[in-house]
Formats: C-alpha cells, structure tokens, sequence
C-alpha cells in the first residue's frame, strides 16, 4: 500500500530540517507584511515569551522563538532561527509543553543568576589579600579596607572623619583663683569642640562601630613604644557624649592644681570591644543612644586624643531598630 504523498513545496520543508506546515508565509502584500511586524504589545489578546523560549509542536519539534501570537487557528511567531515572522496552525502546537517549557526556562534562568552571584561574591572573597580586607558587617555588608573608624547602620557603612579638638581654659575658675587669699583653688580647662552640631547624623540608636587600626612599622616604633602598645587587648576607645554650650561641644573637664592633673571627668557611655581580625575591632552598645552629640575618642596613655570621631543621634531616629 502507497504511503502519503508529499508535495513537491512539502518535500522542500522536509530537505531544510523543518515541520511541515511551518513555512514562512510568501506572496502577502506589502501592507500585509507591515501589519505582521507588530508585536503583541498592540494586541492586548497576545502572548508574548521571553527572547529564546521554545515553541513545541505536537510532532515532539519545537521552534526557537522570540515571541508568538495566536489569532484564531493560526499562530503568528518571530523565528530566531531566521530572523523573520512565520506562521503555521495552532492545532499544531502543544500550548501544554509549551507553558511547561516556559515554567523550565525561569527556574533555570534564576537558579542560573543566583549561582553566577555566589560565583562573584567568592571570587571577590579570593581575591582578597587579608582575611580582613573585605569583613560581612551588619545587615550583609562588608567593611571598606583601609584605616580609620566605620559606622555601620544595617546596610549601610560609613567612614567617620576625625576633627581636632582643643583645650580651653575656664575663665571664671581663673578668676577664682586670682581672688582667693589661698592659692588652693584648682584651676579648671575643657576639651571643647567647635560647633554644636556634628555632620554626621545617625539614622538608629543601635550604630555598631568597627575600627581598623594601621600595623606598628617595627623599624619606625622603638622595643619601648612597642611594649607600651595595648597589643592583644586592643585599642581603648571611648563613646563620650558631649555638652553642648555656648556654639561648641564640650567633651571633657580637667582640673589641675599647682601645675599638676589632679582629676578628669567626662560623660563616657559604655561599650563593648571585639577583636574580629588582625588589627580590626568591632564596638557595640548595651543599650540604645539618647539624642545628642557624641564622640568616639581614643585614650593614650597621657589623656583624651584630641582628635576624634563626632557624630550626632537625632529625636527621630528609630530607637526600636537594631
């Protein structure tokens, strides 16, 4: 028994490795062929597949399309294979596989984005000279490298700037001093800061500070000054909030009496230190910061550092957010 019998144009498609039935649409006017360049953003009834989606039919064949149209029983789609729009009937096309494909195609699209992520992220990690250079802080960040004193608020990181501080004497403890028939009144300076207002201004209550120090040069820094260095315990640090008077910020008060310190006095909050790699030290809070001005100041061994780290928590910033 004679099988079917292809036409000659059939026996074509089957030469070129294509459907039958799946031939480009000829001989079609040229407004015809104008009409058929629209996408199916100017039909609100189109489909419309992401660029290489798959169109399967139900002979198990599948077309490799940027996107399709079906008006009535007959499929409009653009093939990337040859670049131009085709047309066959939807009684053709299995629009089961097809959705099913397309379902495939997103989940191995994103599982495809998340590995390239964790691929960077670990590159970036490699690359990494020191184990500290690149620290996950906060709310996934990771501390800058480089010296110096960072804020961090959740997601974001910040450097604090130091600013010089100076000392002042108390004119009306002089003036004490000059009046009194004994000459046992102490006399008093402050640590002041200009301004009343820091720049920096914290969005939380609940900041985490991490501060990197620079490595001792051994050829530069003598066995005393080494000795002398805090080493393991770490550097000690002070958050110290500040009063504010007459357009500066107060930081500390020192009496002296004959020439020598006999006390200081300072309104320190306390903080804890944590030594989370070489040289890098992280400081948190017990409890949340009031608003105002404070500073974080570094204690040498003869007193305050006048050069310090300010910043400022104002009343609106969400005490309830860690």
């Amino acid at each position: 028994m004679a099988g079917p019998r292809l036409s000659a144009c059939g026996f074509c498609l089957l030469l070129l490795g294509l459907p039958i039935g799946v031939a480009t649409v000829q001989g079609h006017s040229q407004s015809s062929s104008s009409q058929q360049t629209k996408t199916g953003q100017d039909n609100p009834s189109a489909a419309t597949l992401p660029r290489g989606k798959k169109l399967v039919l139900k002979d198990g064949t599948y077309q490799i399309i940027r996107e399709y149209q079906r008006e009535g029983e007959r499929v409009r789609y653009y093939s990337l294979e040859r670049g131009d729009w085709e047309e066959l009937p939807a009684a053709m096309v299995d629009w089961e596989a097809t959705a099913k494909a397309e379902v495939e195609e997103k989940k191995s699209s994103s599982a495809m984005i998340a590995k390239v992520h964790k691929q960077d992220e670990a590159a970036r990690m490699d690359n990494v000279a020191d184990i500290d250079a690149s620290l996950p802080v906060g709310e996934g960040a990771f501390l800058p490298s480089g010296e110096g004193m960072f804020l961090v608020e959740g997601k974001s990181v910040r450097i604090l700037d130091q600013v010089s501080s100076g000392v002042k004497t108390d004119s009306k403890q002089t003036i004490k001093q000059i009046l009194s028939p004994i000459p046992i009144v102490p006399g008093k300076k402050h640590v002041i800061i200009a301004g009343t207002r820091a720049t920096v201004r914290l969005k939380t209550t609940h900041p985490e500070f991490y501060l990197r120090e620079a490595a001792p040069d051994p050829e530069r820094v003598s066995a005393v000054e080494m000795s002398s260095r805090p080493g393991e315990s770490g550097p000690e640090v002070e958050l110290v909030r500040a009063k504010v008077t007459h357009n500066v910020r107060q930081l500390e008060t020192i009496r002296t009496l004959f020439g020598e310190q006999i006390d200081e006095q300072r309104s320190s909050i306390s903080v804890q230190r944590w030594e989370i790699a070489k040289d890098v030290y992280r400081f948190t809070l017990s409890a949340p910061l009031p608003p105002g001005e404070y500073v974080l100041a570094e204690i040498l061994p003869d007193g305050l550092n006048l050069f310090v780290w300010d910043f400022g928590v104002d009343a609106s910033a969400d005490s309830t957010k860690k």
